[in-house]
């Protein structure tokens, strides 16, 4: 499975404005960006996979563009996709990749 290597760029570009370091780990047949080795946003084919924290799970359910993420056929928990209509801005795709940040530091015990 092939993943969208522009988005990939874009969502890197937009690593530059955050002090935190992201690392990339193939998953899910496309990518994923980790911090501290929690992931943050991946791409599996044009979608964009990011976690989010369970108690804004239903918020981020109700916008356009994201489903639940079912690459296993059932729904992973904390897992959204957004299809490319819900990133098109830089600014759209910035807040995705902060959803998912504020998931990994929630893991990782961190304030975020």
């Amino acid at each position: 499975m092939a993943f969208n290597e522009r988005l990939a760029n874009r969502i890197r570009e937009q690593f530059t404005f955050f002090p935190e370091t992201f690392t990339e780990k193939k998953m899910f047949g496309g990518i994923c960006f980790m911090y501290e080795g929690k992931m943050v946003i991946g791409i599996v084919k044009e979608d964009l996979m990011v976690r989010v924290i369970s108690d804004k799970m239903e918020e981020n359910l109700a916008k356009d563009f994201v489903r639940p993420m079912d690459f296993t056929k059932k729904p992973m928990k904390e897992f959204i996709y957004v299809s490319s209509e819900g990133f098109e801005t830089e600014h759209e795709l910035l807040l995705w990749i902060e959803l998912g940040l504020e998931h990994a530091k929630y893991k990782l015990g961190l304030n975020s």
